[in-house]
């Protein structure tokens, strides 16, 4: 008998569907969101230290860098809420055929977009 299974999961080869893309980005972005957690309570304490503190708490946050991170942290607040929202519907039996998952996938990704835009927009305009 021969086993036709992989014997290694190459995560770069695999063509996920849209819904699993949606899963693996939601665990992605809950890691993330673990792992900013002591740095943004950190930076709350250093903000709330003395005035001079938050001038620079304010600067080590205008670094393009940091800029970048504040962009990976948005995008992962975004995408864990709104796929964690489709994932409670699926628990309650809501679009769980393919078609609606397919269409909540798209959905989460166009909230997330959409989200990011406008916060993007209201902070840089």
């Amino acid at each position: 008998m021969t086993d036709k299974r992989p014997v290694y999961l190459n995560l770069l080869k695999i063509r996920l569907p849209l819904p699993g893309m949606v899963s693996f980005a939601h665990r992605i972005s809950g890691v993330l969101l673990f792992l900013f957690l002591p740095f943004s309570v950190y930076l709350l304490d250093q903000s709330i230290q003395s005035e001079e503190s938050f001038v620079a708490v304010k600067q080590l946050l205008s670094q393009p860098l940091m800029l970048l991170l504040q962009l990976l942290l948005l995008w992962s607040i975004a995408h864990h809420f709104f796929a964690g929202v489709r994932f409670l519907l699926i628990d309650a039996e809501i679009g769980v055929d393919k078609t609606s998952a397919r269409m909540g996938s798209w959905l989460v990704f166009l909230a997330e977009a959409g989200i990011m835009l406008i916060i993007i927009l209201g902070v840089y305009l």
